[in-house]
């Protein structure tokens, strides 16, 4: 049974659900799998909780 673990910034529920389909259609296709043995937990950082290149993302969107 696969587990798929996305780490991300926060995504709205509609995105989640279509990325969460789309991911599950692949191991289906590739590996034959029913969709129910398929797991994906979404794991979302706040962009106050998250830097890359020593900039928190919170300060990057400041920036824009």
């Amino acid at each position: 049974m696969p587990i798929v673990t996305i780490q991300q910034s926060p995504r709205s529920v509609e995105m989640k659900r279509q990325l969460a389909r789309q991911i599950t259609d692949a191991f289906i296709e590739c590996y034959g799998l029913p969709p129910e043995a398929v797991q994906i937990f979404f794991d979302e950082t706040s962009h106050e909780n998250w830097a890359k290149g020593g900039v928190l993302a919170v300060d990057r969107e400041k920036e824009q």
